[in-house]
């Protein structure tokens, strides 16, 4: 396939597999301000949006104050279990070291915060590999809006020409597409790539086929 200079990436579904850690999170969370259980679907169709949002989504409008609590409430109970569900995807180290090896740039473009994202990349060993993190932090938008994979080129100097941006969801496709890059649709995360509704640049079986 192309090759790039600078490769933007999803976290979560595309280099973490945290699909145990996110769903017992939202069920954690759930049943103790919701007071009911959630399934699988209804959170991973949405997984690639904001934490904020999501939470908004399953449990209603509440106040600031109650919502810091529930966020809260989600975030202290991943920190109890990410040592034990949290991993990286095969193929996701040895792609990484060699694509830096080879000279492109890379970074992750995130609806994850940027504490916990820190937490996990730092466990996982890839940290260091990253130049710039674009988390919801830093910018106003979030996917499926193209600002945030517009900030992360901005701070790398990168051109659209010579950027990839590799995700899961939809919201990482049409977030990509509307930054005017190519995309890449990985096939091994938390969507099934047949019933994503955006058309990506590339569909990816391992993440060392970027350097093919």
């Amino acid at each position: 396939m192309k090759q790039y200079e600078t490769y933007l990436f999803d976290a979560d579904g595309t280099l973490l597999d945290t699909s145990e850690l996110i769903y017992q999170s939202f069920l954690h969370t759930c049943r103790t301000h919701g007071g009911f259980d959630v399934d699988r679907e209804t959170i991973f169709k949405d997984v690639g949006i904001p934490l904020k949002v999501q939470l908004v989504k399953l449990l209603g409008e509440k106040s600031p104050g109650e919502l810091d609590a529930i966020m809260e409430t989600h975030r202290s109970f991943q920190a109890t279990i990410y040592g034990k569900t949290l991993r990286l995807y095969d193929g996701v180290e040895e792609g990484l070291e060699k694509l830096k090896g080879k000279g492109a740039r890379l970074g992750i473009v995130t609806s994850r915060n940027r504490d916990s994202l820190d937490t996990y990349i730092k466990y996982t060993g890839i940290s260091h590999l990253f130049e710039v993190i674009a988390s919801p932090e830093v910018t106003e938008n979030h996917k499926p809006h193209p600002e945030p994979v517009l900030w992360a080129m901005k701070q790398l100097g990168a051109d659209r020409e010579t950027t990839l941006f590799v995700g899961d969801a939809v919201f990482d496709i049409r977030s990509g597409n509307a930054a005017g890059v190519d995309t890449a649709l990985i096939s091994w995360g938390h969507n099934d790539p047949d019933n994503i509704e955006a058309v990506p640049t590339w569909l990816l079986h391992d993440l060392r086929d970027l350097l093919k």
